[in-house]
């Protein structure tokens, strides 16, 4: 018997920017934090960005985990403090590793009029979470088939494989059909799969789903199944069960409640003069997260819950 799919439906949370730019958020959920090493999915837009005011994130830290930015249309600039900088394109992955500390901006562009995209990130392993940081670039070549075209910007699917580093066994595609194909890919037996619908109407083993729906497959299938009711567009991210506990808050993967307040410590030690945040333009201390060269002022850390972290599984 194919093992059940499924649906995680999404919710709106506030990005940031001068008008609150918002997001439709599906990972992590409370009965669902990972899918393979897949921790964190946001998928946003299509934005007008003289209404919602773009994507204007300052700095802000991270550890313990890679992003994947992935864009449908737009273009968003990233600055990080390996001194890294690079624009977003569609159709293209930019993979930030945060490992044991980095610290970036992501503005979308000038001559960006419509931002529509999706955030993804990606819990490390133990063995890999005190990395240094990094920076990889992938335009991935387009694969197609009768009613289907396909980038594979992580792992291997479709005849295709992407060369990007990755920690921990990973795939990552943007899949469009047709209106009214059917798609069955041969998928790995040991991963589970998610798929997220960007447009259109889909059904995922005879699940329906809407934009924004992430569908949940376990591991002990070989296929996934894909009809397109309506010309549609997707994201299929897999990976093997992460097999780790993690303590997740903020932007920050640790394994500790004490280790991630250590964290938001040392962020705050470097972006606070007599506990006052700096201007924009003032220089940042040096320290774990580094720096980065933008003109914003850094952004501060939540104060954390006055209870103690969970473990995610």
């Amino acid at each position: 018997m194919t093992p059940h799919v499924d649906v995680l439906t999404s919710r709106e949370v506030p990005l940031g920017g001068p008008r609150a730019m918002r997001v439709r958020r599906t990972l992590p959920q409370r009965h669902r934090s990972l899918i393979g090493a897949w921790c964190f999915v946001d998928h946003y837009g299509p934005d007008e960005v003289d209404q919602t005011g773009g994507m204007v994130v300052a700095s802000h830290p991270h550890t313990g985990l890679q992003t994947a930015s992935w864009l449908f249309e737009g273009e968003i600039e990233h600055r990080d403090s390996a001194g890294n900088r690079a624009v977003v394109r569609p159709g293209e992955l930019n993979l930030m590793t945060a490992g044991r500390g980095i610290s970036h901006t992501e503005v979308s562009t000038p001559g960006t009029s419509v931002l529509h995209g999706a955030q993804l990130w990606i819990a490390l392993p133990d063995s890999s979470r005190n990395t240094g940081p990094g920076f990889e670039h992938f335009a991935p070549a387009p694969v197609r088939g009768p009613g289907w075209e396909a980038r594979v910007f992580l792992g291997s699917l479709l005849g295709a494989s992407s060369p990007v580093t990755t920690h921990t066994p990973l795939l990552g595609v943007e899949l469009m059909l047709a209106t009214g194909k059917t798609l069955e890919i041969d998928v790995d037996e040991t991963f589970e799969h998610g798929v997220l619908l960007d447009v259109g109407v889909i059904e995922v083993d005879g699940t329906e789903l809407k934009p924004s729906d992430l569908a949940y497959a376990p591991t002990g299938r070989s296929t996934v199944t894909i009809t397109a009711h309506e010309e549609a567009r997707l994201l299929v991210l897999g990976g093997p069960p992460f097999g780790e506990a993690i303590v997740m808050w903020w932007n920050f993967i640790g394994r500790s409640h004490e280790e991630v307040e250590a964290f938001r410590k040392d962020w705050q030690d470097q972006i606070t003069v007599d506990g006052e945040v700096v201007a924009a333009g003032s220089a940042v201390a040096d320290g774990r997260f580094g720096t980065v060269d933008h003109d914003l002022p850094p952004i501060p850390a939540p104060i954390l819950p006055n209870v103690r972290l969970k473990e995610r599984h």
